[in-house]
């Protein structure tokens, strides 16, 4: 066949084939994109229904919760009412002692050592004096979980029988060599051992089983842990109580705040914003370094503070780029300025001890110091001796003389009184029928028998977990 021919019977060379063939093919096109605007507008158009039918939920929702949400809001005015009420019906002498924590007599029944004529004649005798907490060293410890039980709720019932406000009842439980309950808890190895040791996950784990025993024995406070970065600053001072470097300070500090808090138990890290290799129980620390090295040491601290610890503990040492000339337990810049409000730190903030040598013996005696450190911002005094009227009577002559101090110390003690809800040292009860509350102390809810089973079951996991890493 010749070519012509050949090109005559292909569809493709046929000018009127050509035309008929890009009609045909335009139309499908055209077909195809008329289809897609249609599922399009189809697709659009279910999505405005669903969009309305998600509206009606959401307000019918809405509707639903709102006398719920009205009800939240009414329960937390009340609540709000009954402390201010409650805070209102201390006398200034109660709410001052509520701002000490101290050391206590005896392991086994419960007695305390001052009456309240001994901070104001306005008491009757007989009257005791309980300050805001108690902090446990060895020899408050019985040497059975069953006494040691027996002895904190010596404690508690005292209080209600006697219709004073319990105090929360704190222990130093860092580990290490700074391990208070090393005969009745599972080992607790130190802080250095345990970053050096354990993934985050299980530092986690062994934090919340020491927890669970310091609950069960009836504590609510543990001081730890020391969030201050390993250097050669510090090192011998702090002789593996710190996690280590920035990073591992930052990680396991948090794990071990979180443990012990998720757990019932309140934590106070520490020593804001550090120490030097000076011993502040008899000597004065210096930091002598720029602000930007001093705060880099920080971090870890700043940081903390966003996962809500309860307190946080100021140390003694002195910095020669803040505030030079006072301790960090004694100064405005650090407590207030820098802790409270450059970092937002809403928990209790206290004192290092006040009767260390780094103050004693540097001008400021304890009676010069708890004054001074409740100017600073400070809610709550550490005094590792027994007795504390002597301190609580010079603030109640400051306070009496000075409006704005009176008002301090009200507002450290709310901190303290809130504390003590959170953590079921006092509980909150509905009266008239859920109109009002009223604040008591809380009575405890589990039987010895209970806790004990408790602890005995958190002892044996801590021990296994201990052999298996340590």
């Amino acid at each position: 066949m010749c070519r012509e021919k050949r090109r005559a019977k292909c569809p493709l060379h046929c000018k009127k084939n050509v035309k008929m063939y890009i009609v045909s093919s335009m139309k499908k096109i055209m077909l195809f994109i008329a289809c897609c605007l249609c599922l399009l507008s189809c697709s659009l158009s279910s999505g405005k229904k669903i969009d309305r039918v998600q509206t009606k939920k959401e307000i019918y929702a809405r509707k639903k919760l709102q006398p719920l949400k009205e009800e939240i809001a009414s329960v937390h005015q009340k609540k709000q009412a009954a402390i201010e009420q409650y805070i209102n019906s201390l006398s200034l002498e109660e709410k001052i002692c509520q701002l000490f924590i101290v050391n206590l007599e005896g392991d086994r029944t419960f007695v305390p050592v001052e009456k309240m004529t001994a901070v104001s004649s306005g008491y009757k005798d007989g009257v005791p004096v309980i300050p805001g907490g108690y902090l446990f060293f060895s020899y408050n410890l019985a040497e059975t979980p069953e006494e040691v039980i027996g002895f904190t709720d010596s404690i508690r019932e005292f209080c209600i029988e006697n219709d004073c406000i319990p105090p929360f009842l704190a222990v130093d439980q860092e580990g290490g060599y700074v391990n208070r309950l090393r005969t009745l808890n599972g080992p607790l190895p130190s802080a250095e051992r345990v970053s050096s040791r354990l993934p985050v996950e299980k530092a986690y784990r062994l934090y919340s089983l020491q927890a669970v025993q310091m609950k069960s024995l009836g504590f609510s406070v543990n001081m730890a842990p020391v969030v201050e970065i390993c250097t050669d600053m510090n090192r011998e001072f702090l002789d593996g109580r710190s996690f280590g470097d920035a990073a591992a300070v930052e990680q396991y500090s948090r794990a071990c705040v979180n443990a012990y808090e998720n757990n019932g138990i309140g934590t106070v890290p520490k020593h804001f914003p550090g120490n030097t290799n000076t011993d502040p129980h008899t000597g004065l620390p210096e930091i002598r370094l720029s602000k930007e090295n001093l705060y880099s040491l920080l971090v870890p601290f700043r940081k903390i503070v966003s996962a809500r610890p309860s307190g946080m503990l100021m140390s003694h040492a002195r910095t020669s780029c803040i505030d030079s000339k006072t301790p960090a337990c004694l100064s405005y810049e650090w407590v207030t300025k820098t802790l409270k409000d450059t970092y937002g730190f809403e928990g209790i903030v206290f004192s290092d001890d006040i009767f260390m040598g780094a103050l004693s013996g540097n001008g400021y005696p304890p009676e010069k110091a708890c004054v001074q450190a409740i100017e600073a911002g400070v809610d709550c005094i550490m005094i590792s001796e027994k007795r504390i009227a002597d301190p609580a009577k010079v603030l109640v002559e400051h306070a009496l003389a000075d409006e704005a101090f009176s008002a301090r110390i009200t507002d450290a003690a709310k901190k303290m009184i809130l504390f003590k809800l959170k953590y079921g040292i006092l509980e909150w009860q509905r009266e008239q029928g859920g109109k009002a509350y009223s604040i008591n102390p809380c009575v405890q809810s589990e039987s010895a028998e209970d806790r004990l089973v408790h602890f005995y079951d958190a002892r044996n996991e801590n021990r296994e977990l201990y052999i298996e890493n340590f």
